[in-house]
């Protein structure tokens, strides 16, 4: 697929937490890091971290490369800043309204003081950010969000304010959750400009699933469907499947865990979208570190089951024991927010704090007969830890207050009006330690003004910053990267396809499409795509394929049939496998060249979403030696297995993230000079692109330029692998690579 050239979506990993998960935390280390990966077995989507930081999460302190500006003190200039790179540089962005909360705009550099630790810094980067959440005259018109390319170019407009907003079901109430939908709808519909870019996230959505958009009616539906779950600890999907039976003081760390490193990610994945201000609304009643002894079930999804302490309101109270507990907890609490607000201050991403009960009076319900002294603890360590999140990231903590609509707006004037200042630290710390930031208005110059900036930051250790100023180690070889970010790359929010190509008749090439839905988002509804609509046109504007794959709706054990344009086919289910839904396909040929491939997917409810591919269709009618696009084929127990064995042309899988339990059957064609069919070897490299072992390849009896691979995964680890093929010949070499995910 590397060779063609197809512009396809990028995704950002999920990065878990590297911290403990609390009370017991020693002991519970690695099932929340393994909690962490299992969100793929989820979502069957989750991507795994590269082997090094991608450029879109930088060290912290260490802004992304760019070039200082010529005139660093241009106050009244719009333009998005750029700042110069360092581990010392430091940037802040820096809040000024008068008495009436208006902002002030008319400042200069001039007019601030900056400190870190009492020690006065020299400002080497100003800019005055004004924007309005509307176009500026004769800008250009906004593009439509298709994918990630677009998703890009967008947010890095200078007139595009970005807010992001994340539910936090794990830790919002039902109730609370459904008072909470009518302000959000009422601020992405009423608040937000027409240029303003807005994407929601749970603990669970893989960051592949967050895209920034204007739909704000789509926005709207998906807020409307918002529901909390907080001690409510049911499983609802494969991974909450796994951890149901266990005690629910460790489920609730759990969410704490994913909760947290979910948020992270996120703000990491607005850093790489671009460096000005982002604003993320956290819509959450705070994190407990420790459930009081009423609520410590031994098993979390049978609530009350062998807890002797569900009647007794005074249990815990007054024991050295809990009071050690709840200390360490608090303890494991905090780094693991610190984790958090570390990250946004990295990435110039602000936190605002919303808690759905407004003005909260306690933290458990009467019916949990938990003490009033354990219950006003666990209400301030969950009020605190909202302020913490919020005070250290320059936004605010809209908590204990019923009228959630007027601190929503303080959002938007934040976001509106602010000056970004930059400096390199004279101390340039490598101790690992807090440094705190002080930003001031001279006196004589401005008086009656409130400045609000971030409070400091945390630096660097001596070994983060010998890592960060390291040179870069070598990694994998550069086709074997591209290999492995394609495996994401074909995703899509309703979809994942992949795009083939083989050896047609009178000088064309044969194309086929696949599609399958992509698993839903644990713990969000979504409409289920039921058909493609696709165009394929070349460079000339020839359609070759225009239709819908299938043209009819694909029932359990049923299948789609139908006519469409040119030679084209739509695959129904293989045999046994009835009862299941089965990747469908479409095959057409095409002139080799640049082609252009539309896609509209659509439910019953009507369209869904929509792409644009363009791809460059390779020309195997030279005498060179060529290999069509491997076809992979995926089956999970042994008569899948012989149904694809025997079948003369299966429908290929669209992903590449499969589980140990599959068993993979590769097909591809090999061609030569004339009839000449070149002998076809295979090797299944690691990820870093070193040899593991030979594959066998056999002929397949079907057609004499045809090979096959027979791999199970049985006896592979789970991580991620690529299968190299190739095929030599006088005429020269061909080379394929095909990457697989393998999880647990």
């Amino acid at each position: 697929m590397a060779k063609w050239g197809t512009k396809v979506t990028r995704s950002h990993a999920f990065e878990p937490n590297e911290h403990g998960c609390g009370f017991e935390s020693r002991r519970l280390l690695v099932l929340c890091l393994l909690m962490a990966g299992l969100v793929s077995g989820a979502s069957s989507a989750q991507p795994q971290p590269p082997p090094q930081p991608p450029p879109a999460q930088p060290p912290p302190q260490q802004a992304p490369p760019a070039q200082p500006p010529t005139n660093p003190d241009q106050s009244t200039n719009p333009q998005q800043p750029t700042f110069r790179a360092g581990i010392s540089f430091v940037r802040v962005d820096v809040i000024v309204t008068d008495r009436d909360g208006k902002q002030v705009s008319d400042l200069t550099q001039a007019d601030f003081d900056v400190t870190e630790d009492g020690k006065p810094q020299t400002i080497e980067t100003f800019k005055m950010v004004q924007l309005g959440g509307e176009l500026k005259p004769g800008a250009e018109p906004p593009r439509p969000i298709r994918n990630s390319f677009d998703e890009e170019s967008e947010a890095a407009r200078d007139d595009v304010r970005i807010f992001a907003i994340f539910l936090d079901d794990y830790h919002v109430r039902l109730g609370s959750s459904m008072s909470v939908r009518d302000p959000l709808i009422n601020f992405v519909t009423t608040q937000l400009g027409s240029a303003d870019l807005v994407g929601l996230m749970y603990p669970l959505t893989p960051l592949v699933d967050v895209r920034m958009t204007r739909d704000r009616d789509s926005v709207g539906r998906a807020l409307k469907t918002f529901e909390g779950r907080k001690y409510d600890y049911r499983p609802r999907n494969e991974f909450e499947d796994r951890y149901a039976l266990y005690p629910a003081s460790t489920v609730e760390q759990i969410r704490n865990q994913v909760s947290l490193s979910a948020l992270k990610a996120l703000v990491m994945h607005l850093g790489g979208l671009r460096e000005g201000r982002k604003a993320v609304i956290l819509v959450s009643e705070g994190y407990t570190s420790l459930l009081p002894p009423q609520l410590r079930d031994p098993i979390a999804s049978m609530p009350g089951f062998g807890n002797p302490n569900r009647g007794n309101p005074m249990a815990g109270q007054g024991s050295g024991l809990e009071d050690r507990a709840q200390f360490t907890a608090n303890l494991d609490l905090q780094m693991e927010l610190r984790e958090v607000y570390d990250a946004a201050n990295r990435t110039n991403t602000t936190i605002y704090a919303l808690d759905p009960r407004g003005l909260a009076a306690s933290e458990f319900d009467i019916s949990q007969n938990v003490g009033l002294q354990q219950d006003q603890q666990a209400l301030n360590t969950s009020l605190d830890s909202l302020r913490t999140i919020a005070d250290q990231t320059d936004g605010r903590a809209i908590v204990n207050r019923n009228d959630l609509t007027g601190g929503l707006r303080q959002v938007i004037r934040d976001s509106s009006a602010y000056y970004l200042i930059g400096y390199n630290s004279t101390q340039a710390p490598s101790d690992g330690k807090f440094h705190k930031i002080d930003v001031r208005l001279k006196a004589q110059n401005r008086r009656g003004l409130q400045v609000r900036a971030r409070k400091g930051y945390w630096a660097l250790t001596a070994e983060e910053t010998a890592r960060a100023t390291a040179p870069r180690k070598p990694g994998p070889p550069a086709a074997v990267e591209r290999a492995l970010s394609s495996i994401t790359e074909t995703r899509r929010r309703f979809i994942q396809s992949w795009l083939g190509t083989s050896k047609g008749e009178d000088g064309k090439t044969r194309v086929t499409f696949v599609w399958e839905p992509t698993p839903a988002v644990p713990g969000q509804r979504r409409d289920e795509p039921a058909r493609v609509a696709i165009i394929a046109a070349g460079a000339e504007g020839r359609a070759y394929f225009r239709g819908k794959v299938p043209d009819v709706d694909v029932v359990a054990g049923g299948s789609a049939d139908g006519g469409s344009l040119g030679a084209a086919h739509n695959a129904a289910s293989p045999a046994g496998v009835a009862g299941t839904r089965q990747p469908n396909h479409v095959t057409f040929d095409a002139q080799p060249g640049r082609m252009e491939l539309r896609l509209q997917i659509e439910g019953k409810g009507g369209v869904l979403d929509s792409d644009v591919l363009e791809v460059v269709v390779p020309d195997f009618s030279g005498p060179e030696t060529h290999l069509s696009t491997p076809r992979v084929m995926r089956a999970r127990n042994a008569v899948e297995f012989r149904a694809l064995s025997t079948s003369a042309d299966p429908a290929p899988t669209a992903g590449r993230e499969f589980r140990r339990t599959d068993r993979l059957l590769i097909r591809l064609a090999a061609y030569g000079p004339g009839t000449t069919v070149p002998p076809v070897t295979a090797k299944l490299l690691n990820r870093g692109g070193q040899s593991m072992s030979d594959l066998p390849v056999t002929a397949h009896s079907g057609s004499s330029s045809t090979h096959q691979i027979d791999l199970p995964l049985a006896s592979l680890p789970a991580g991620e692998f690529i299968i190299e093929i190739k095929a030599k010949s006088d005429a020269g070499e061909a080379a394929e690579l095909v990457p697989i995910r393998i999880s647990g």
